[in-house]
């Protein structure tokens, strides 16, 4: 077991103004490459988290790990570090924390030996009733060795009364709320599974030599040159072993509520999210918004990279022009520089500058896929208007962010959300727009599913627009976890 320094690792000055998605998870099966396989794909997720990431590999007899804070190509480009994490199967995470801090003891995947064997597990999501069963797994005797919620899984699997894995693993689940898309490793293979709602997304695909891939995204499939196979269920659990792989559905049959945002900013462009092509969707987002919110400006610009397909698919609706306005800097990383407010007033240019021989003088719609807390928006408008705009429309590809999300993302504080103090025309004064619109939430859901949204068919989570959560938020409830919360399919005022 090799891992890195156990201290946290501090945010960057400059992180832009979004929601961030907690992790992401790969799993592999029957390859002699399992661990490099399993590293590329990690980089292919590294959008889902970048504070750290961990990959443990199988070979038959032992398990190995390697877990570390930082990027994947930080840790995992050494052939030394590779080379000890031996084995034909392996999972692997990417991590942004949001239960948990960011400390090595929380970096996943998560190990332990249970009396049945070794047992490891990757998570992508948020338990919503973790610290009511951490609570009394403790007074049964239970000793926490991270803060992360997916320890509480561990911990109902070792004190389960059923004798194989698979069994302890069903009633483990059973006793959980929130989201959860895992990818676990046995000394007999892998198991991946859904919630029974779905709210986060896993892939099932293959090698051509019969290799089976578990992933949060397509993407991370297209890396390693393996095909997609189909979506795993809500509710599924699939089992993959020397004897190939089996399929279950031990939850009570839910409608599916899978997680609308990843059409509108988690996941990455080309990856397929629900069969559908994400940056198609985007596309047709901005084309919504174009119908709905139009301006009249001289050219579109989008605020790079998640704005970049509303904003093409605005400018075609639109029979506008669409110019890089901003370009961005892709090679910003963690800097040593003191975030005093001067150099944080700054920050934003080490990641967007306006190009200011496409905005002199022009009247611009500015596309983003959200707006958090607004700070970034005003950052990005000033800019513009420095570098010589004479109009600023802002457009946003995404409902109002109204509501903090509990299933995985990490979300401020609801007072912080700026959608919830303001309403359009005062955001719009405040982020410094000529005028503000978003997308509305039946012309998102045209864009995604070709209807409006109570008449979809699946319906999604959007409980961060519409405050309507799916599932019970036990912690909320209890007070115990106070970005955690509570209760069933109802809407928090």
């Amino acid at each position: 077991m090799t891992e890195r320094l156990d201290k946290a690792l501090p945010r960057h000055p400059f992180d832009d103004d979004k929601l961030r998605e907690e992790c992401g998870v790969f799993g592999i099966f029957g390859s002699k490459d399992a661990a490099p396989h399993t590293a590329l794909g990690l980089h292919a997720l590294q959008h889902r988290g970048q504070e750290s990431a961990g990959i443990l590999s199988f070979d038959g007899q032992t398990f190995h790990i390697h877990r570390a804070l930082g990027l994947v190509g930080d840790n995992f480009s050494e052939n030394s570090v590779i080379s000890r994490l031996k084995g034909h199967a392996a999972i692997g995470h990417v991590r942004y924390s949001t239960a948990g801090g960011t400390i090595l003891r929380n970096v996943q995947p998560l190990f332990a030996e249970l009396s049945s064997g070794g047992f490891g597990i990757c998570h992508n999501g948020n338990l919503t009733n973790a610290g009511l069963l951490r609570k009394q797994l403790v007074k049964r005797g239970a000793i926490f060795q991270s803060t992360s919620d997916t320890e509480v899984i561990i911990h109902l699997m070792a004190t389960s009364s059923y004798s194989t894995f698979l069994d302890r693993f069903i009633d483990a689940l059973r006793q959980l709320e929130g989201a959860y898309s895992l990818v676990a490793i046995t000394p007999k293979g892998l198991i991946g599974v859904r919630d029974p709602l779905g709210v986060r997304p896993l892939v099932l695909g293959q090698l051509e030599d019969g290799v089976q891939i578990l992933s949060s995204e397509t993407c991370a499939l297209d890396i390693i040159g393996a095909k997609y196979v189909r979506d795993v269920q809500p509710g599924e659990i699939v089992n993959i072993t020397r004897k190939g792989i089996t399929s279950m559905s031990p939850f009570p049959r839910l409608k599916p509520r899978p997680c609308i945002f990843e059409h509108v900013y988690f996941s990455r462009p080309d990856s397929f999210v629900d069969q559908k092509n994400v940056y198609g969707v985007r596309k047709r987002i901005g084309a919504e918004l174009a119908a709905e919110a139009p301006a009249k400006a001289d050219l579109v610009v989008a605020v790079p990279d998640s704005g970049n397909p509303a904003a093409i698919g605005y400018a075609q609706a639109a029979k506008l022009p669409f110019e890089m306005g901003i370009i961005r800097n892709h090679y910003v990383g963690r800097t040593f520089i003191e975030p005093t407010d001067h150099i944080r007033h700054l920050g934003v240019k080490l990641k967007h500058n306006a190009n200011a021989g496409q905005l002199k003088g022009k009247s611009v719609i500015l596309v983003d896929d959200s707006i958090v807390r607004g700070t970034t928006s005003v950052k990005i408008i000033d800019m513009v208007r420095n570098a010589g705009a004479k109009e600023v429309h802002m457009r946003i590809a995404s409902p109002a962010i109204t509501h903090s999300c509990f299933y995985g993302v990490d979300t401020p504080n609801r007072e912080e959300l700026l959608a919830s103090r303001m309403d359009v025309d005062k955001m719009a004064g405040y982020i410094g727009a000529d005028s503000l619109a978003f997308v509305s939430m039946d012309g998102l859901y045209r864009a995604v599913v070709g209807d409006a949204r109570n008449n979809a068919s699946p319906q999604y989570c959007d409980a961060c627009f519409s405050g309507e959560y799916p599932t019970s938020l036990s912690d909320l409830a209890e007070g115990d976890e106070p970005r955690q919360l509570s209760l069933i399919s109802i809407k928090i005022q």
